[in-house]
């Protein structure tokens, strides 16, 4: 008999963090036969010619190894350049940036640099999965921000949760579960509150490029790094070309932080994936406005079929809207979900990404024909009395 026992030699922090409930409802669809999946942030167009050629050829010229811990050195150039021509950010050299494996992977460095026992950091709520794992996983506290009921994270909220124990404070725009995408405006005072307080503000906008024409301002997307590089800005790749497989992530801010992250990079993921770097090099040169279009016009869609029925947060960018499960139906997020599974229709509880769960998130990164068929399947649900 095996004296392994997970009673002595799980540690506590595997306690406290749970399994991702994305997952879960992965797990159930693979259970339905053909179900119509509203419930992936997977995007359903295929990563762009341009990419997947510079991705063959790094293979074929042997672009196979480490890279250096920062990045290699095509996808440095090529992210300085493209922040310095979105943002304004000047790089004098690339220690104040680091290419990551993912987005993720970038959140969880700058936690290993940042965060001690017991120290806070604020997140918003509605959260994507990963962030109140986040204090947890490395010894600190995860503060929620209830944004509820506009969705939005600004700095009036944030600034009374504020203590001596916060490090930073998480925001995501646009936002996912919910799509919203805050304004210059509130992203600037979050900035201007953080660095009054000498807190770090991180930013995850791995949504940037998909944030819909009518939430940009002056044809731009709202980022507190238009106000100034004392923060760390977290993007990524996946989700706006389609390789979300292939992980990878950049990271920007002070030189003092990167250079910490990028000493924790060295003993845990070494480097970004070598091949993903040289073709995310040419990434930035690849027009994807299409693309956006398409999915504005589906959020679109799926607010005016479901807006008559309940109430619908108008995304301003990401894959998602935020849906209430009407008050009469007398349920729970997740009874709803369960109701949907039972007519082949898979979406998220809010539970999954909340506190509360009153609303379930809605994912139209499938193609329209399932999306059609889910949202009159839903509608119908919601319409009952």
């Amino acid at each position: 008999m095996s004296k392994l026992s997970p009673d002595r030699l799980l540690g506590e922090r595997a306690a406290m963090v749970d399994v991702s409930g994305i997952r879960r409802a992965f797990q159930r669809g693979a259970t339905l036969d053909n179900p119509i999946n509203l419930s992936i942030g997977q995007p359903d167009f295929p990563v762009p010619d341009a990419i997947k050629a510079a991705a063959i050829k790094a293979i074929d010229e042997d672009c196979n190894g480490y890279t250096l811990t920062h990045g290699h050195a095509s996808m440095l150039e090529a992210t300085r350049r493209h922040l310095h021509e979105d943002v304004g950010w000047a790089f004098e050299d690339s220690t104040d940036l680091i290419i990551t494996s993912g987005t993720s992977g970038a959140l969880q460095l700058a936690f290993m640099a940042v965060m001690n026992n017991a120290d806070e950091v604020i997140v918003p709520d509605p959260y994507f999965v990963i962030y109140p794992n986040l204090g947890p996983m490395f010894g600190g506290r995860t503060v929620l921000c209830n944004t509820s009921p506009t969705f939005r994270m600004t700095a009036d909220i944030v600034e009374p949760l504020m203590t001596d124990r916060t490090r930073m404070v998480l925001v995501n725009s646009p936002a996912n579960p919910t799509g919203v995408v805050l304004t210059q405006d509130e992203v600037d005072d979050l900035y201007d509150l953080c660095t009054s307080r000498g807190v770090l503000l991180v930013c995850d906008e791995i949504y940037d490029l998909f944030t819909f024409p009518d939430a940009l301002e002056q044809g731009l997307f709202p980022s507190p790094a238009r106000r100034g590089q004392d923060m760390l800005l977290i993007r990524g790749l996946g989700k706006a070309y389609g390789c979300t497989g292939w992980r990878l992530g950049y990271a920007a801010g002070p030189k003092w932080l990167i250079a910490e992250m990028a000493k924790f990079q060295q003993y845990t993921y070494v480097c970004a994936p070598s091949i993903a770097q040289v073709a995310g090099a040419a990434a930035f040169e690849v027009d994807m406005s299409e693309a956006v279009a398409n999915y504005a016009a589906r959020r679109d869609l799926v607010f005016s079929e479901l807006s008559p029925v309940t109430e619908v947060v108008r995304a301003g960018g990401a894959f998602y809207n935020w849906v209430k499960v009407p008050e009469h139906l007398g349920c729970t997020a997740a009874q709803f979900t369960e109701r949907a599974v039972e007519r082949n229709v898979l979406v998220i509880p809010g539970e999954v990404f909340s506190t509360v769960d009153t609303h379930f998130r809605l994912s139209y990164a499938c193609c329209e024909t399932d999306l059609r068929k889910g949202l009159a399947i839903l509608k119908d649900m919601m319409a009952q009395d």
